[in-house]
């Protein structure tokens, strides 16, 4: 059902059972999928795509153009997966030609007064809570947890299963399955919770803590640390996936453990 005082533009497609609100404006060239639920006072701008079975909450804005001076008007878009929450004052920009379109994967939660800049990719099963900042150009992975008044700069990479503390700033990469906080941001040991609730074996997270022991706790500088971790570490999935994700890495990777008089060591 559309509310009488809401404005679809006529070029918009909008599937069936879609729900929306007053006061909300749909723009053109707008594509909404079925079941979709969209609040009061949203505004839905050129370029969105929006899944099927989402929920938008009053005063958020999708699609705007980008923040960025070299922006020219050019025709790109902006991707939300199905079935995902999008919470209130959120705002989501669409991309530049960089990658011609930010996206926003399926099941994701995107608490209130998130900002998602121009060009991000952000992947399934993600959970922003209130207040989490992305610059443009940033890719996260599955399954990430970023906590209140988090900052993420421009171009950095977030692997899948990560866990960031809240009012972390981050400015390096961060690997796979790891949990980060304090200032500067720092490994503080596996995301073990997070995984067991994914079906992670305790086994399994064995394996990926021998891994982050090696690169982030005993010392070696990075190179030296993924030597270690190829010679002496069976093969798995994980295992490979975190070297590849460290040997990829533009911006350099967040720092390791450091030992702090009277504290535990990191597990």
């Amino acid at each position: 059902m559309i509310h009488p005082l809401t404005y679809v533009h006529p070029d918009s497609k909008i599937g069936p059972n879609v729900k929306i609100d007053p006061f909300t404006t749909i723009h053109k060239n707008v594509e909404i999928g079925e079941g979709t639920w969209i609040g009061s006072n949203v505004t839905i701008m050129e370029g969105a795509r929006i899944g099927k079975n989402c929920r938008i909450f009053p005063s958020s804005v999708i699609s705007a153009i980008p923040q960025d001076l070299k922006f020219k008007g050019e025709d790109t878009i902006c991707v939300i997966g199905d079935n995902t929450t999008i919470r209130e004052c959120v705002t989501i920009n669409r991309g530049t030609t960089d990658k011609n379109m930010t996206k926003i994967g399926n099941n994701c939660l995107i608490m209130a007064y998130t900002h998602i800049a121009h060009d991000c990719e952000v992947g399934n099963h993600c959970i922003f809570s209130n207040n989490t900042t992305l610059a443009g150009h940033i890719i996260v992975g599955d399954c990430v947890v970023l906590a209140g008044l988090t900052a993420v700069q421009q171009f950095v990479r977030i692997g899948s299963y990560a866990f960031v503390t809240g009012g972390s700033l981050v400015r390096k990469d961060i690997p796979p399955y790891v949990k980060a906080a304090r200032e500067p941001l720092s490994y503080v040991g596996v995301n073990s919770v997070g995984l067991k609730r994914r079906g992670y074996s305790i086994e399994k997270i064995n394996q990926i803590l021998d891994v982050y022991r090696i690169l982030f706790v005993r010392g070696y500088n990075v190179s030296k640390a993924l030597s270690i971790i190829e010679t002496d570490l069976p093969v798995s999935d994980e295992r490979d996936e975190i070297i590849s994700f460290v040997r990829d890495t533009g911006r350099g990777i967040m720092k390791g453990y450091i030992r702090r008089h009277g504290a535990e060591d990191v597990p």
